[in-house]
Parts: structure tokens; sequence; C-alpha cells
């Protein structure tokens, strides 16, 4: 079935949502939501980031039309885009948690990956640690 998944509500509340979401992952780096609510903001993230790695004034106002809060848009275009410089796509990773206690809704954590730099960073940091 093509097309952008449907999530149960009406197109604006489902737009508000997917944007709210969208904002609070480049705000915090991580969100946990249901797992087809995480695909949808997983695919619309990597489209924000890609806008931040070509960094023009066409670019970020197009970002400022989608993301709620500015100082998220300046972090992504001066922070998130620009580590993820030397990468062609899949910057966020959805890892499923398992079902909610509640109505057993199958979650998920969607975060941005780690860059190749983030990575060996924490391995120094922790061989120092071990070697203590």
């Amino acid at each position: 079935m093509p097309g952008a998944r449907k999530l149960g509500r009406p197109t604006a509340h489902r737009n508000a949502m997917l944007r709210g979401l969208v904002t609070y992952l480049f705000k915090y780096g991580k969100v946990e939501t249901t797992e087809t609510r995480a695909k949808e903001v997983s695919s619309i993230a990597d489209r924000m980031i890609t806008l931040g790695k070509q960094n023009t004034l066409a670019s970020r106002r197009e970002a400022l039309a989608y993301i709620t809060e500015e100082s998220v848009v300046t972090d992504l275009f001066e922070k998130i885009a620009p580590k993820y410089e030397d990468v062609n796509g899949g910057y966020t990773a959805v890892y499923k948690l398992g079902p909610r206690r509640g109505d057993a809704a199958e979650m998920a954590v969607i975060t941005l990956v780690p860059t190749k730099e983030e990575l060996e960073a924490a391995a120094k940091k922790k061989a120092k640690k071990d070697k203590k």
C-alpha cells in the first residue's frame, strides 16, 4: 500500500504529532514511542538531516517550516548534520522494546546513530577507565 502510515489520526493531528516527535528527537537524541510512529519519524528525521547537510538558506527555511523550535534547527545545522557529512543516509536507528503493558502496543526507541568518531572516542574513554 503506497503512501505514509495514517497512524489512526486525522491529517492535521498526525502532522503535528510527527513534527513534535522529530523536534523532540533532535533536542534530546532519542524518543520512546510506538514502533510504527518510530518508523515514520525515522524517515522524516533522515530528510531533515539531509537538509542540514546542504546548509543553504532554502534548506534552513524548509527545516524551520517543519521543526517547531528554532533552537533545535540551529543545533541541527551546526552540530548534528556536520557529524554525518561523510555518511549517506541511515542517520537514525529504531530499536524494538517489546509490548507496552497497558494495550500491548509494540514499543520502540528511535535514536540518532553515533558516528565513527563518537564510537572511537567512547572506546578510548572506556579503555582509559579500564586501565585505572
